[in-house]
């Protein structure tokens, strides 16, 4: 639930591949239903609204023909406690000219998908495609695998992305995330890797937002290359609340985090990480700290050192040059809009990578505190442990609702002490 890294830029990669050549390429245009002016049908007078999943297999199936089709759908993620209850929701509204409007609501992938083939394509059905110099019962039997490897491959992009695109983030999950007054705008296309990385966290900030398909083919693609100066590149995103308009998944969900959530989280790898291999390691570095700090450690004056350190500043934050947890900390920190005092231990733990005074520091902290390892974050003197854990944690604290009223408490008490 973070900015993407390259794994999650591999992994939706896969996500992609498997369900080639799905939710990629709009049908011929002989095969898309239109007007008298040969405008799309959906475009002229039909109000889609998909309330969607973004990791759901079933909604993903909807969103690979939305593609397909050409098809132009506001998405309202909706969250589910069971799992089964998740199938995606088609509302219709459909207006002719001096006609009264038509509500229609479908639910499940294959009503819904069954609709959107029978409205919006010149066949009312879905085609697959077959090899013209075969025989009629070769093309049968192409069909025939093309769909077994479509139930095969249905579950993959789940797998590979587990966990993303099924739930609110804590970063946007109480009352106080801005939220966007109208919907925002998303040229993209199903299959595409970098659009599903920001589609998931339109999920996850529960952001309402239409999707404008312009998957390959696509005359849409026109209007986008006006929109971006040329380009046809997808994402692409439309705020219409904050005329921003931008390109590249990366810049898009960092832009995300910064206006509709309270912080943007930490990677989600490291916390993965972290809560497996800290209870497992938090006995080893109590064991290791002292005795690397040697003969000559004076307990005493290094935790004197380190009382003066952690009343010099609101908010203290001891690191290691080289710990991605530090940076990611710092990062956060920063993101957050938190001025930090920060100590140096080093370059890391290890021997050799360690500052001078830094084992000592490190001995004494896990004396005063229960934690030797690094980032540990000190707000008015008192700690708050490390990144995802600790009396509770910077993330933690931040779920609970505490940690910039925290931060704003000691500010507070900084200026009272140092108006007397």
């Amino acid at each position: 639930l973070s900015i993407p890294s390259g794994l999650d830029t591999l992994t939706s990669g896969l996500a992609s591949i498997t369900r080639l050549p799905r939710g990629v390429t709009v049908l011929s245009a002989d095969a898309i239903a239109s007007d008298d002016n040969n405008n799309s049908v959906n475009n002229n007078n039909d109000q889609l609204t998909l309330y969607d999943l973004e990791g759901d297999m079933d909604c993903r199936s909807v969103r690979e023909v939305m593609t397909e089709l050409d098809l132009c759908v506001n998405i309202e993620p909706r969250f589910c406690t069971v799992p089964a209850a998740a199938a995606p929701i088609l509302h219709v509204e459909s207006k002719a000219d001096d006609a009264p409007t038509i509500s229609l609501e479908l639910k499940g992938k294959d009503d819904i998908i069954a609709f959107l083939y029978k409205t919006y394509t010149t066949s009312g059905t879905p085609t697959l495609p077959t090899t013209a110099t075969a025989t009629e019962q070769e093309n049968e039997g192409i069909i025939i695998l093309q769909q077994a490897l479509n139930q095969v491959t249905q579950f993959m992009p789940s797998l590979l992305r587990f966990g993303r695109g099924l739930k609110i983030s804590k970063c946007c999950a109480n009352d106080a995330a801005p939220r966007p007054e109208k919907p925002l705008i998303l040229y993209s296309y199903e299959s595409n890797q970098f659009c599903r990385l920001v589609r998931e966290v339109l999920t996850e900030l529960n952001i309402s937002y239409e999707i404008r398909s312009a998957g390959k083919g696509s005359p849409r693609r026109a209007e986008l290359a006006k929109l971006s100066g040329g380009s046809t590149q997808c994402p692409y995103l439309v705020d219409p609340n904050t005329n921003v308009q931008m390109a590249e998944s990366k810049d898009i969900i960092a832009y995300l985090y910064k206006t509709y959530a309270l912080w943007t989280p930490p990677n989600g790898a490291l916390q993965a990480a972290s809560g497996i291999v800290t209870p497992l390691l938090k006995p080893v570095y109590a064991y290791i700290a002292p005795r690397q700090a040697g003969e000559a450690y004076d307990e005493g004056a290094t935790k004197s050192k380190i009382e003066e350190e952690i009343s010099s500043a609101p908010v203290v934050i001891y690191t290691y040059e080289l710990s991605p947890f530090c940076t990611e900390a710092t990062d956060l920190l920063d993101n957050l809009g938190i001025e930090y005092k920060e100590i140096s231990l080093g370059l890391e733990w290890i021997p050799g990578l360690i500052a001078e005074g830094g084992a000592a520091k490190r001995a004494a902290l896990g004396s005063m505190t229960g934690q030797t390892s690094l980032p540990h974050v000190f707000v008015n003197g008192k700690s708050v442990g490390g990144l995802f854990s600790g009396t509770p944690g910077v993330v933690p604290a931040l779920e609970e609702g505490k940690f910039v009223d925290m931060v704003e408490a000691a500010k507070a008490s900084t200026a009272a002490s140092s108006v007397a």
